[in-house]
């Protein structure tokens, strides 16, 4: 997955840039300079050149423009504490577009707080501008405050991404990201067709599912769920962010054809995110498992194989099963019977793959979340309990990939070679930075 950015989403504008601003008919200066903010800000959210030193050109250009509008404003016009404070506020977001941390903007911002305390967009920006120069807390405390003079979407929204930021490393990972999804919930809750609030969910449900060691398929299905809420909403169409991170959930979920149309509209929308390698990775899978399949042992060979098979014993209420015997779906009160044939490695954290036989020699794809690459060797005997069975297909280019899947989720649904898998064999909670987190 791309690596994580900056915060991006505390002084977001919504809708896509328009290339000159609007006449001025009756409007103050103030209030012209601040719908040339709004159009720096769409800039920035909105245009994806191939060559990055394009846009930062364009954001230079245009935030001179805006801060040009702001120094002609005459001094009249900002004697007051509030327009003052407008005015601050104004130079400081204007300042705070780019990426890197800027002393300036963070004490224009500063003046605006204190010259308008109630004024909760200029304590989005400085929580935001802070955050960048790597005072989490600090930056915490501005959003914090911000909401103590009301529920706000835009600032639970960017609480919840800062949540996520501070549970990387943290000992309290699993507190702070379901701090995130219960303040990503409560934004979802204050406008339903807010398509960036989704967004945000989507990325708390994602961040989830790695921080509980990359197992639980209920996260990724919430995650994938406020991903296509957050679809509905027009603005969104632009984020290239939201296609990127659908198509690592769909990924991960194992639905390849689906992940594969999202990583590559991710490129189209931004040819800087690198998901056009995203989909390089899951063709080159999707070709190690075809390849895995057509290499399958003679029958003699296999036959000895899987004779060892027979001698496992089920120590539980479950009934032995083969392949064949299997419904698509969940499996309960049935036992798989395998042999680890082959270890198929790829680039994704999780699921693992493994060609496995079972008592009629018949192959299939195991995949299984929840244990380390080194928990299952190459020859091993495994007990598979309440197996999920489905027949995993792919298409993509012209070419259809299909194989017969059977997918464990749970440590404790797996046997290996009739032991339970050792603790250290576990997948331990770890968050893997994906674009926004």
């Amino acid at each position: 997955m791309s690596a994580q950015k900056q915060p991006a989403g505390a002084c977001a504008s919504s809708g896509p840039a328009r290339p000159e601003p609007e006449e001025e008919g009756g409007r103050t200066p103030l209030e012209r300079a601040a719908e040339a903010a709004e159009e720096l800000y769409r800039l920035r959210d909105t245009f994806f050149p191939r060559d990055p030193t394009e846009k930062t050109a364009a954001l230079r250009a245009r935030s001179d423009a805006a801060l040009a509008l702001l120094d002609a404003i005459p001094p009249e016009q900002k004697k007051s504490p509030q327009q003052r404070g407008i005015f601050e506020f104004l130079r400081g977001k204007i300042l705070d577009v780019f990426p890197d941390y800027h002393k300036e903007a963070e004490d224009h911002l500063s003046k605006a707080v204190k010259l308008n305390p109630s004024l909760v967009d200029a304590w989005l920006c400085l929580g935001n501008c802070i955050w960048k120069k790597g005072d989490l807390s600090a930056a915490k405390n501005c959003f914090s405050l911000a909401l103590s003079k009301g529920s706000d979407k835009k600032i639970l929204c960017q609480l919840s991404m800062l949540e996520r930021s501070m549970a990387q490393g943290s000992e309290d990972q699993t507190v702070l990201v379901e701090e995130s999804i219960k303040h990503a919930k409560e934004a979802v809750m204050l406008d339903i067709k807010d398509g960036n609030s989704w967004y945000n969910m989507g990325n708390a449900y994602l961040t989830s599912f790695f921080v509980g060691g990359a197992w639980d398929h209920t996260k990724l299905h919430h995650s994938v769920k406020a991903y296509q809420n957050a679809e509905k909403d027009k603005t969104m169409s632009l984020n290239p962010d939201l296609y990127y991170n659908c198509a690592t959930a769909d990924k991960y979920l194992e639905n390849y054809e689906r992940a594969l149309r999202g990583f590559e509209a991710a490129a189209l929308k931004d040819p800087g995110l690198g998901a056009d390698r995203e989909v390089q990775k899951i063709i080159s899978l999707l070709d190690k498992l075809e390849n895995a399949m057509k290499g399958q042992l003679r029958s003699k060979r296999l036959a000895s194989l899987v004779s060892s098979l027979n001698s496992v014993i089920l120590k539980s209420f479950h009934k032995k099963a083969t392949i064949s015997e299997l419904s698509k779906g969940l499996n309960k009160a049935v036992a798989v019977l395998g042999k680890v044939v082959l270890l198929i490695r790829h680039d994704n954290v999780a699921p693992l793959y493994y060609l496995t036989c079972d008592l009629d020699q018949s192959y299939f794809i195991l995949s299984i979340y929840g244990l380390r690459d080194d928990a299952i060797k190459e020859g091993d005997r495994v007990v598979l309990y309440e197996p999920y069975y489905r027949i995993l297909e792919a298409s993509w280019k012209d070419k259809r990939y299909q194989f017969k899947s059977v997918r464990v989720d749970f440590p404790d649904q797996i046997l290996i070679n009739e032991k339970a898998p050792d603790p250290q064999h576990v997948a331990r909670a770890s968050i893997h930075a994906h674009n926004k987190p």
